[in-house]
């Protein structure tokens, strides 16, 4: 268990989060911050802590407006952005189109990481994902394995979730892996999916597979059209928790995160989707996959399109 763990942003997703991590006796306490009022943040952790007596908890989840309340947090886990949402027309923002808003947004909570707990790893849910994680580093310019971004955790559960639902399993049979950038260029490495052991073709056909792959890379675009309003804000949250148990409990757990490559992959300076060992120290091994031909070729497409948003990001600086 740690003294303190920090959440930037208390909406739907920073919500769940301070409910989880309350719930699951991660830290001593949790702080939550939002801007939003009369007082967002002190409200949901009223409520929270108002039913800690129902089950158990003795965790303190303090709410507040300023950023004061992350001080002396060991992870932040960074949710501040603005959301897809499905405009009247019907379509709906790329999380490119959402950038110039959410880079002001991101200069100001690092600003606050570095005032109260600039040692805290952090964990980055922000959209769109590999531009905030970019941003995050130009600021903070902390060690690579104490800053990344959850991405690949949660588009490999949906992969992992079609996939079950396609061969008639449990979704605890299935192994499954997507990396690259976080967005329609993701990458659902076909060759390291495995039901029970053995390869996902014995269950699902090609056809079939590509079907599911394609759905995967638009998953969350699926979530933004059904809900209307807002983004999925329950499986990112619970991805997000599955990287901060791996920490706290100094797992050693290989999760798909948005990492900095110094070289690994061939990719030098970026902030990229592939294996990451995660443990006490945050990222402790970055890990290369073997891919087919076909997938290498998708994982450099995606790979440029992060270059592309990371060129965009640095145009906005």
């Amino acid at each position: 268990m740690l003294n303190k763990i920090g959440l930037i942003g208390g909406g739907n997703i920073g919500g769940v989060l301070a409910q989880e991590l309350t719930r699951r006796r991660l830290s001593k306490s949790v702080g939550l911050m939002d801007i939003k009022g009369p007082d967002l943040a002190k409200g949901k952790c009223l409520d929270i802590a108002e039913g800690t007596p129902l089950i158990g908890s003795d965790i303190e989840c303090e709410g507040s407006k300023g950023y004061e309340v992350l001080a002396g947090a060991e992870i932040v886990i960074n949710t501040a952005g603005v959301p897809r949402t499905k405009r009247p027309d019907g379509s709906i923002p790329t999380r490119e189109e959402l950038l110039a808003t959410n880079l002001k947004i991101t200069d100001q909570v690092a600003d606050g990481i570095r005032q109260n707990c600039p040692d805290a790893i952090v964990i980055s849910v922000a959209n769109p994902l590999d531009a905030i994680v970019y941003r995050l580093y130009q600021n903070l310019q902390p060690p690579k394995s104490r800053l990344l971004g959850m991405a690949g955790a949660l588009d490999s559960s949906r992969y992992r979730y079609f996939v079950a639902k396609a061969a008639g399993v449990s979704v605890e049979n299935v192994e499954a892996m997507v990396l690259g950038g976080h967005g329609d260029t993701m990458v659902p490495i076909r060759s390291c999916c495995r039901i029970a052991g053995m390869p996902v073709e014995k269950f699902v056909g090609a056809e079939e597979l590509q079907a599911i792959e394609s759905r995967t890379r638009k998953a969350g675009g699926e979530v933004v059209g059904l809900l209307g309003v807002g983004s999925a804000f329950v499986s990112p949250a619970l991805s997000a928790l599955e990287m901060v148990e791996a920490i706290v409990f100094d797992k050693k757990k290989i999760i798909p995160c948005c990492v900095l490559l110094e070289g690994e992959y061939g990719v030098d300076g970026l902030f990229v989707g592939v294996p990451a060992l995660l443990g006490s120290a945050g990222v402790e091994k970055i890990l290369e996959v073997e891919m087919t031909d076909v997938e290498q070729e998708g994982f450099n497409r995606s790979v440029a399109a992060v270059q592309s948003t990371v060129d965009e990001v640095s145009a906005l600086s």
